[in-house]
């Protein structure tokens, strides 16, 4: 498989994301145009849509849950994920070439990822997935396992599903995949994808049944879904998690599977930090994914290469009444250019290229007089000291997206690193810009792919 895209799997291109949980009972037989496949939707009551649970991986309901780190631990360990995550933005080789109802789906907050149970196969066999917009397969470890990472729960097994089928090399979907590989000894489609960090993963493309719990008791079935069946894998991924879920914008997420009950339109609504114990974040597909009302701003989805991605055009950040220009010559971006920022759940921090982060957070110096102190985990380069919760009094920040001007709220801007400090949540990264999940916390933030557009509404997400 060829691939010079950042981050993403072969099959479509996973780490970290994001996830739905879906509220009120559906059945579904997907269809993708590359697949033989049939399409139709069953109601299984007359509501207008269906949620499913999403686990913050550190909330104490999910399995991962640590009891004894402190707050401050978390969100270092975020912070370490994060930086992680950017470097496997960039695979050696990664590709996939493969009306509206509502949905709903409430998600968990994990300092910047989101976690969700789903089941595979019949009977169903839970998995606990990353969840992301900046991914797209569905994958998980499968036994036989030639090698796979350490893995805390136990493996899926295809021969325990009576619904599990291998995709055929001379299938439609198998030769609309660009790259995808055969294993002439039985006759299946293979993926394969390494990235950056030296992670890999390889396996087989096959379709089964993907079951969300709802919450209503009523389960959603998403029939014969394409996903990765992964037998030889391992690098960086972590024990908690044993599978992915892509939300991205590529053939084969569960976004575009689902695209004849969503068309295209989903949001969500991240709580901030101080209320993720408490509150959960939620998801929302079709009618109910749709973002209007007072003080909604809408800026273009850029369509670029790889369609996993949610590209915008940042045109400038305000620090107050200071306008910023997004100029910087040594970025592989610049104001001309659109589609220079990708807007990704799975994320923690806003990252900008060098030149406009330095002028940044230059402007936002000149306007804090508090005491700057060192990021005790040595990750972020502006810190203060600060007791309260409004100690620094940091200035307005207003991102300008091209039709939308977003204004942040002061934990947008700024996190607590350690009891007595906090830490500006931008860092610079030549690589690609991203506006991260704290920017997005207490927004309903909404994607329309049929409009191509991404909708901003300041909103209490706690409420």
């Amino acid at each position: 498989m060829q691939c010079n895209v950042p981050h993403i799997l072969c099959l479509s291109r996973v780490m970290a994301l994001f996830s739905p949980v879906f509220a009120l009972a559906v059945t579904v037989s997907v269809v993708l145009s590359l697949s033989p496949l049939t399409t139709s939707l069953t109601e299984a009551t007359n509501g207008a849509g269906f949620v499913v649970d999403l686990i913050h991986r550190d909330s104490p309901k999910s399995p991962l849950y640590n009891p004894s780190e402190t707050p401050s631990q978390r969100l270092r360990n975020a912070l370490q994920r994060s930086i992680n995550r950017v470097n496997r933005f960039k695979p050696k080789r990664a590709s996939l070439s493969v009306s509206p109802n509502t949905v709903q789906s409430e998600i968990i907050p994990d300092n910047g990822e989101y976690l969700m149970n789903i089941s595979i196969g019949t009977p169903p066999f839970e998995v606990l997935a990353i969840a992301d917009t900046g991914s797209d397969l569905i994958w998980t470890q499968c036994k036989p396992c030639t090698q796979c990472y350490k893995q805390k729960a136990p493996l899926f097994d295809p021969q325990d599903s009576s619904t599990y089928r291998e995709i055929s090399c001379s299938s439609r979907t198998c030769q609309s995949i660009g790259g995808a590989s055969c294993d002439v000894s039985n006759d299946t489609c293979q993926y394969s994808a390494s990235y950056g960090d030296q992670s890999f993963t390889n396996g087989v493309v096959a379709v089964d049944t993907v079951t969300l719990g709802s919450t209503s008791g009523r389960p959603v079935s998403l029939l014969n879904t394409i996903f990765g069946c992964g037998h030889n894998n391992g690098g960086t991924f972590g024990a908690n998690g044993s599978g992915i879920v892509g939300l991205g914008g590529g053939l084969v997420s569960l976004i575009t599977q689902t695209d004849s009950i969503i068309h295209g339109k989903f949001s969500y609504c991240l709580v901030p930090f101080a209320s993720r114990s408490t509150k959960t974040s939620q998801i929302n597909f079709g009618s109910k994914g749709i973002v209007s009302g007072e003080d909604v701003v809408t800026t273009p989805l850029v369509s670029k290469t790889p369609e996993t991605f949610y590209y915008l055009t940042l045109e400038a950040i305000s620090v107050g009444n200071v306008r910023l220009e997004f100029d910087d010559p040594s970025s592989p971006f610049n104001a001309s250019s659109e589609g220079n920022i990708i807007i990704d759940s799975g994320t923690t921090l806003t990252l900008l290229p060098q030149g406009l982060y330095q002028r940044l957070e230059s402007a936002v110096v000149k306007k804090i007089p508090a005491r700057r102190v060192d990021d005790p985990g040595q990750f972020l380069s502006l810190c203060y000291e600060a007791d309260g919760e409004s100690d620094i009094d940091p200035p307005t920040l207003t991102m300008h997206f091209t039709g939308a001007d977003v204004k942040l709220q002061d934990f947008n801007t700024f996190i607590r690193v350690s009891p007595g400090t906090v830490c500006f949540a931008f860092a610079p990264n030549q690589e690609l810009s991203i506006y991260g999940n704290v920017a997005q916390m207490n927004f309903l933030v909404g994607y329309d792919l049929e409009k191509r557009t991404v909708s901003f509404k300041p909103t209490d997400c706690a409420s």
